[in-house]
């Protein structure tokens, strides 16, 4: 199993795991760096009852811009679990700033291994962190647990049209995910697709304001210039995938009744 600090790393777009540390200064401009607030707050409407009563999970929650924004619109509690220490302060922060402080509890932790003691959340959410628990099968499989009967799922992703003749080693094809979802006993019920344009905004956003402490870093750290060089490098092949070759949604996942 891969350490935390590389998993992390992969779900940033990164490959090397030297950069887990430097990863809060070079996102310290972003609050939103993971799934959009505003699109997961559309499909818990649309897909959940009594939402003032929900228990919502979200895995790798970042600096807790969902979390903060669905408690916010709600009125529900939301547990955030991320691995770097510093998104969890500022996602507490930012539920104090928000008044949301009393709904909102982050913690410091690997989701690998918190999951395995949770469980009755009516909503998981897992906003654009990668396969932390492999593929879809084996990520279903193991948060089957964490939901109720009547839970659902809220997976930020993309994946690749069947027939597309781009190959990516971390992406699906679209029937092959299916497959995946069907044999862990789960059912998706809807794909919400991302407007291209709003991933252009939200990517150029990302990476410009990356991009300038990147080249910070590289003053202050010269010897690791190579470093902070690919990590650059790689956030600009990552941002071509996203807006050209792959289909960017939100999937909605729910166990078979």
């Amino acid at each position: 199993m891969k350490s935390i600090e590389e998993s992390v790393v992969i779900a940033m777009d990164g490959a090397d795991k030297e950069i887990f540390p430097f990863l809060p200064f070079i996102l310290q401009d972003s609050w939103e760096i993971g799934a959009d607030p505003v699109a997961i707050i559309k499909l818990i409407k649309k897909h959940c009852n009594n939402l003032t009563e929900l228990e919502v999970l979200d895995l790798g929650c970042g600096k807790g811009a969902v979390s903060v924004k669905v408690s916010q619109k709600f009125g529900c509690s939301c547990y955030g679990i991320d691995a770097i220490p510093e998104f969890v302060e500022f996602a507490r922060q930012k539920a104090t700033e928000h008044k949301v402080n009393h709904l909102c509890k982050f913690e410091i932790g690997d989701i690998r291994e918190k999951v395995k003691e949770l469980s009755g959340f009516d909503v998981v959410i897992l906003g654009a962190i990668g396969p932390v628990f492999g593929d879809y099968f084996s990520t279903l499989s193991t948060l089957a647990k964490c939901i109720k009967e009547k839970g659902i799922f809220i997976i930020d992703d993309g994946f690749i049209d069947d027939n597309s003749d781009f190959s990516h080693p971390l992406i699906f094809k679209k029937s092959d995910l299916l497959q995946q979802i069907e044999k862990a006993g789960m059912e998706l019920v809807e794909i919400d697709i991302f407007n291209r344009d709003d991933i252009i905004d939200s990517d150029n956003h990302i990476f410009d304001t990356l991009k300038k402490r990147c080249l910070e870093l590289i003053e202050k750290y010269p010897k690791k210039k190579n470093l902070f060089l690919d990590y650059i490098r790689r956030q600009e092949i990552e941002n071509d995938v996203l807006e050209n070759k792959v289909i960017c949604t939100n999937l909605v996942i729910k166990k078979n009744k």
